[in-house]
């Protein structure tokens, strides 16, 4: 099996997403599984700028933009696991919205109609069965994180691709003290590790896991008054 993992956090290797995903990445690989990791930073996906549908109606399946993605697509195609990793902004940060966006190829517009919405299909020779959400914010509730799970949801289900969730940390800076994980935020990483690990074994993450991973760390109206100051 394999994974592929893009982290669209522009401080890349340096941000609290990646501190997150470096955790899912190594559970994952502890089970067996292979995995590749690209920073959207790194090769700046162009946004899509094709209103024909050319990769639906003139080449199906090829998108019309020479960029660098263009390289990335088979290791997309042949990965079974895609997994979209970024921090909260409004709703996200400019390479993770024009990769998303450039994932069109993957859906073949063959429509059916499920639990009353229109969906299309996965295109043939795309390995995909999963798609998940990694994601960290700086404020203190899990809804400021709706936007981008229904963004992925979305994604997944019009492609009739299962989706597979979304671990999300919010006031994720508090699980560390100038760059040090705390005991609690050692903690969640340990459990990251582990939600990676049963992704692939168990086919599942565990709702007390991913519950414990984006608990509460200080009471909203401590975190709303120290934010404050």
């Amino acid at each position: 099996m394999k994974a592929i993992a893009f982290n669209g956090s522009p401080r890349m290797e340096r941000g609290y997403t990646s501190r997150l995903l470096s955790s899912l990445l190594k559970g994952i690989k502890s089970a067996g599984c292979d995995t590749e990791l690209f920073y959207t930073n790194s090769f700046s996906p162009l946004p899509c700028s094709c209103g024909s549908m050319h990769c639906w109606d003139i080449e199906p399946g090829i998108c019309c933009i020479k960029d660098d993605l263009q390289l990335i697509y088979q290791k997309i195609r042949e990965s079974e696991i895609l997994i979209l990793a970024a921090p909260v902004y409004i709703p996200l940060p400019g390479g993770m919205q024009n990769l998303i966006n450039r994932l069109c190829p993957m859906i073949d517009p063959v429509l059916s109609i499920v639990d009353g919405r229109t969906r299309a299909k996965l295109r043939a020779g795309w390995k995909t069965r999963k798609i998940l959400l990694v994601s960290t914010g700086g404020w203190w509730e899990k809804e400021n994180f709706d936007t981008l799970v229904r963004i992925v949801r979305e994604l997944a289900e019009d492609a009739s691709v299962v989706f597979f969730g979304a671990l999300i940390r919010p006031h994720v800076h508090l699980m560390f003290d100038r760059g040090v994980p705390t005991e609690e935020g050692k903690d969640i990483l340990l459990k990251v590790e582990e939600a990676g690990c049963e992704l692939v074994r168990k086919e599942t993450i565990d709702d007390a896991l991913l519950n414990f991973i984006s608990r509460p760390l200080i009471s909203h109206e401590r975190f709303i008054e120290t934010w404050n100051s």
